[in-house]
């Protein structure tokens, strides 16, 4: 009985071990996809677990401490309104999603990244971006 007990306990322990493993090479390892792919299947289909159709868009990685971060969430809510239908704009805060810095290759924030509707990645700027030249990207975009 003592050895039955015993096999499973260490049975246990060898499924969870594997389990471990492959959900960690899984969150650091996102597969051979290119990192501008993986991030931005990523946020299309971690953005608030809802469908999303395949639309530009605009990520903001920050973090609500940093004062340019501050002074862009104003921007980008409005900017959310204003390209609703037409783009995505989603902002990341860094304290709440540090994976987040990893995925996407951040080295300064804040660090804004714009994604084609196919999720190719066609433009990144770092540190504070104003109104006006979001709004001439995603012009350039073809988004307007």
């Amino acid at each position: 009985m003592k050895i039955k007990q015993n096999v499973l306990v260490i049975a246990i322990l060898i499924v969870v071990g594997i389990a471990f493993v492959l959900i960690k090479h899984s969150v650091d390892r996102p597969g051979k996809r290119s990192n501008s792919e993986a991030t931005t299947q990523d946020s299309r289909t971690n953005l608030g677990s809802q469908l999303i159709e395949k639309l530009p868009m605009l990520i903001d990685l920050g973090k609500g401490t940093c004062i340019p971060c501050k002074k862009m969430k104003p921007i980008l809510d409005e900017l959310k309104k204003e390209y609703e239908g037409k783009a995505i704009v989603e902002i990341i805060d860094l304290r709440y999603d540090r994976q987040a810095a990893r995925r996407y290759g951040i080295r300064l924030i804040p660090t804004q990244i714009f994604f084609d509707a196919d999720g190719n990645e066609v433009y990144r700027h770092e540190g504070f971006m104003d109104k006006q030249a979001i709004k001439a990207k995603f012009a350039e975009m073809g988004v307007y």
